[in-house]
């Protein structure tokens, strides 16, 4: 892992872009997802068949595209009860998580007498993109179809690569069906993203599209915004541990090695102390852990690119440096967890204590692990029911709410020089 000291020359400087680095605005990656999606807006289905080989060696058709039902089912058979079992473990809590957080329509009377409030509809047609690859992601399907369901989503379209045989994890498809899903499509990448938003022959478009994916799945997002509703900007997967004497070292390593493992090669990992002894001791831990580790390949690459041991002068720099952050997961490993968390407002997901670790909130602690990246979690928050909902206001007047109203539409009215709108009011009372 790469190392910085709060001793070093220039040490705030170099903070300063270890904060601004991230895969999310990579122009490189921007150009080559923007010529996917332009290709697929175009092409179509023929695009996302050509892309299929390019990316993922698959010779499908657009008869293939789409999994059969009997393809699903035939999934399900293959799994084993442990697998079933740990499914609708996750499943229940995540459900039970995500029915408190539905918003509820409601309606009041303002001071003029009108009725006014708020309703709230599940988005018909919804995207779901579940990254496969190198790692299946059985939990992510869990963690966002899940929520189409609470919310009533009464088509939920799910998208995930396929291997070269056209094959898609049995597990995947097993927990995407209980999950909810409604379609499942083996195509993944940019171009699956671009179908969606702007629909092909086999794959209808959505209304909003959800789901973390690697640099050019996020690029993907970033570009269609504004084509079709975007939930957020879930990328390459992010863990800043905070650690003090009271952390358990090992348990840190192994923390951070798990957020390494996905593959892309842009997850970034940091760990950040007051005292060198932990920095030193995490450092052996990792070194001792990773060879007995079957992604081994996958996690060296990754820390070392975006694998950092921070040395910070005291526990105040080190929270100011998460909040800069922002990162996807936060783990506070500290003498008193519950109090500086309070100061942590950036990260997309805060792990508290040493018996909390990240890999609770991957799979079966109820939250989406759906998160923001790359320092999104500034502004965006993680995945939740309410974002497949639709808000709509509503409005009703009576003619007497009407007429107490609309002196004051005429005022701004005229302020701004729209006359036709005062009219407009103004001619249901002459």
């Amino acid at each position: 892992m790469n190392k910085l000291r709060h001793t070093a020359a220039r040490f705030d400087q170099k903070l300063d872009r270890l904060c601004a680095s991230s895969s999310l605005f990579d122009p490189k990656i921007e150009a080559a997802a923007r010529a996917i999606v332009e290709r697929v807006a175009v092409k179509g289905d023929a695009a996302l068949l050509e892309f299929s080989k390019k990316f993922d060696g698959a010779k499908l058709t657009a008869k293939t595209l789409q999994i059969s039902d009997a393809e699903i089912a035939g999934a399900s058979r293959q799994v084993d009860g442990k697998l079933n079992a740990a499914i609708r473990f996750a499943h229940r809590n995540i459900s039970r998580f995500h029915k408190q957080g539905l918003r509820k329509g409601w309606t009041g009377r303002n001071p003029q007498g009108a009725r006014v409030g708020e309703k709230f509809d599940p988005f018909r047609r919804v995207g779901v993109y579940i990254p496969g690859g190198t790692a299946p992601l059985v939990s992510t399907a869990l963690m966002t179809v899940t929520l189409a369901k609470v919310a009533g989503c009464l088509e939920i379209v799910v998208c995930t690569p396929c291997d070269q045989d056209g094959e898609v994890n049995p597990g995947l498809l097993h927990a995407a069906k209980v999950a909810g899903a409604t379609e499942i499509y083996r195509v993944g990448g940019a171009h699956a993203i671009a179908a969606l938003a702007h629909g092909t022959r086999t794959i209808r478009r959505v209304q909003k599209i959800f789901g973390p994916g690697n640099a050019y799945v996020v690029a993907a997002k970033r570009l269609l915004f504004g084509h079709v509703a975007i939930d957020l900007l879930p990328g390459p997967s992010e863990l800043l541990v905070l650690a003090d004497g009271t952390a358990n070292p090992g348990w840190a390593a192994a923390d951070l090695l798990a957020q390494a493992e996905h593959g892309s090669g842009h997850e970034r990992c940091w760990l950040v102390s007051t005292s060198s002894k932990v920095l030193k001791t995490v450092e052996r831990e990792i070194e001792r852990q990773l060879p007995e580790l079957s992604r081994r390949k996958y996690i060296q690459k990754a820390l070392k690119r975006n694998g950092w041991l921070i040395h910070v002068r005291s526990q105040a720099q080190a929270i100011e440096l998460a909040n800069r952050l922002a990162p996807e997961h936060c783990e506070v490993m500290l003498k008193n967890p519950k109090a500086v968390s309070k100061q942590i407002k950036t990260a997309g997901a805060l792990f508290l204590g040493n018996h909390s670790p990240t890999v609770l909130g991957d799979y079966v602690a109820g939250p989406s692990h759906t998160l923001p990246t790359g320092g999104a979690g500034a502004s965006f928050a993680g995945l939740t029911v309410d974002q497949f909902q639709r808000r709509t206001s509503v409005v009703h007047y009576t003619p007497a709410a009407l007429r107490k109203s609309l002196l004051a539409v005429q005022q701004l009215a005229a302020v701004e020089g729209l006359d036709a709108h005062g009219h407009s009011a103004a001619i249901r009372l002459d």
